[in-house]
């Protein structure tokens, strides 16, 4: 959980996304937890720990702006991205 909110304050530095949170994490096709509505479930404490140790710098992807789960990502180009962290059953890519 630490390494997606990471890539998602590493896309708000980044000027290729846009530039605050709510923006990136509703910013269309990005995220299969909002098109799913995973997103609107009431978040754990283990979650809100997360999200605090995401804003306080933590980033265990070393900068990563993508993510992708190999078994069951569909989109070819994450496969194209060269990996620089691999995370549980993620993989983490600039």
């Amino acid at each position: 959980m630490v390494a997606i909110g990471a890539v998602i304050l590493n896309r708000v530095e980044d000027d290729s996304f846009p530039s605050t949170i709510e923006e990136v994490i509703f910013q269309p096709n990005q995220f299969c937890s909002v098109k799913d509505g995973q997103f609107h479930l009431e978040p754990s404490r283990l979650a809100y720990d997360a999200a605090f140790r995401a804003i306080m710098g933590n980033d265990p992807t070393n900068g990563c702006l993508f993510f992708y789960n190999p078994q069951i990502a569909t989109a070819v180009w994450s496969f194209q991205r060269p990996v620089e962290a691999v995370i549980g059953n993620h993989r983490f890519t600039k």
